[in-house]
């Protein structure tokens, strides 16, 4: 009879033929089994009665600032935060110190989660203009999740701002590249706003609809140019989804629960610089039209842009305190929280968050509950409702926007290529995190 290294039993389990009653037998960090197994033999048994066996989460947005930002986050405690929170996979920004805009950088954060990491991982390469004509050969490299430009909001040679530069990045390469869109010079132009404001409340008057619009809408012809598939993360205007909707063959969009749970004025009212990011939450109007494009299908993953700032950074006067905020702890509970509420289905949250950034980025062995695939799991309870406790965050910097909010649907055990991580809402045992492999990725880097 079959050993399994690890049964889950008694649950009900997310499956592409839909939710079931089924056990789960892994072995070797994979799934073998899906049905009843009874009295089988295992090393380890999870009893999951009366709780929801998803797929893990995938987040294929978040800061975790190491190197050289590690007194706000870093490798180890953003994976941890992203384990508690049933997210099983992250992709990393490489807007660090240094910025991860070459091989030897790249490595070097590898190394760095290498044996730390509760999570799998990957790391983007920074694109710039010193480095274009290399992203071909540097996106293949273990552990790179892709090509990352930032036409506005960053510091150095990240900015990649004029289009001969974008349009050189574009044509180096050719796995999707993911942007951050706006339009920097606009927002040069418009930042005596933000000055003269002094207050939260003008981040999106400052950083307003026309500067996402316009930098979209250059990316756009210069990716059909390119011939180049393009990812448009953290999309916050009515404007862009509806653009989008109409450049499925390009490009692909990217929705956070921040702009899907907060609008403008009333969250930069309540939360004042905690609110704040980039780009900003709008006002409702954007927000209404982003809950369109998930209830449409024209979203198509979901990101938390985790950008942790500790309390005394962001006490500082706007504009000059920065922009960003927790949220990859968060993303499931809260993105739970709207299914209960009726406002998107579980199947199309499911979507958003596994199977869909599994099939934009060609992640190998995730995305799905299916045999053969990474025994990577999120196992919630959905009749579980809680105030979320600022204590319950595991970032360095200890906040999160909901504190205080009534969430509906938690957490309860998280498992990593059948290794539970998280258990009865608890870390136990040590980092398990392994960098993600590509389907996209030739065969000789695949297996380094």
């Amino acid at each position: 009879m079959e050993r399994y290294d690890l049964i889950i039993e008694g649950a009900q389990v997310f499956t592409p033929s839909g939710i079931q009653a089924l056990d789960i037998g892994v072995i070797n960090g994979r799934v073998e089994s899906l049905g009843a197994l009874g009295s089988t033999s295992a090393s380890d048994r999870l009893d999951a009665s009366g709780l929801l066996v998803l797929p893990g989460f995938i987040d294929t947005q978040v800061h975790f600032r190491e190197p050289g930002l590690e007194h706000k986050e870093d490798l180890e405690s953003g994976t941890r935060s992203a384990a508690l929170g049933g997210v099983t996979t992250i992709f990393e920004m490489p807007n660090t110190r240094p910025s991860t805009t070459t091989p030897e950088a790249l490595a070097d954060k590898v190394s760095r989660a290498n044996g730390r990491a509760w999570c799998d991982f990957a790391f983007f390469m920074g694109a710039s203009a010193e480095n274009a004509a290399h992203l071909a050969e540097w996106e293949l490299l273990p552990g790179c999740a892709g090509v990352k430009i930032f036409m506005g909001s960053s510091t150095g040679s990240l900015l990649v701002e004029r289009d001969e530069e974008l349009l050189q990045v574009l044509r180096n390469g050719r796995r999707r590249v993911s942007v951050h869109c706006e339009d920097e010079a606009r927002m040069r132009e418009r930042r005596a706003l933000a000055e003269e404001a002094a207050h939260p409340v003008a981040h999106p008057v400052w950083r307003d609809d026309i500067s996402a619009l316009l930098a979209t809408e250059r990316l756009l012809r210069l990716a059909e140019t390119a011939g180049r598939m393009v990812h448009v993360l953290h999309v916050t205007t009515r404007e862009e989804a509806e653009l989008l909707g109409r450049w499925k063959h390009r490009a692909t969009m990217e929705v956070t629960p921040q702009h899907l749970s907060f609008h403008a004025p009333d969250c930069y009212e309540r939360l004042g610089t905690l609110a704040q990011m980039n780009p900003p939450i709008r006002a409702i109007e954007h927000q209404q039209a982003l809950w369109e494009a998930v209830r449409n299908g024209v979203a198509d993953i979901l990101g938390s842009d985790h950008a942790p700032h500790t309390l005394d950074e962001k006490s500082q006067p706007y504009p000059q305190s920065p922009s960003g905020m927790t949220g990859v702890q968060t993303l499931l509970p809260v993105m739970l929280t709207h299914v209960l509420n009726g406002r998107l289905t579980l199947e199309r949250l499911v979507d958003l968050g596994c199977s869909g950034p599994a099939r934009l980025f060609q992640i190998a062995r995730k995305g799905r509950i299916a045999r053969g695939y990474d025994a990577d799991f999120a196992i919630v309870d959905l009749k579980k409702q809680q105030l979320l406790q600022g204590q319950w965050i595991a970032s360095k910097c200890g906040w999160s926007p909901y504190e205080g909010q009534l969430l509906k649907g938690w957490p309860v055990h998280t498992v990593v290529r059948g290794n539970i991580v998280v258990r009865d809402g608890a870390l136990q045992g040590t980092p398990q995190g392994d960098r993600v492999r590509f389907l996209d990725v030739p065969d000789n880097a695949v297996s380094q």
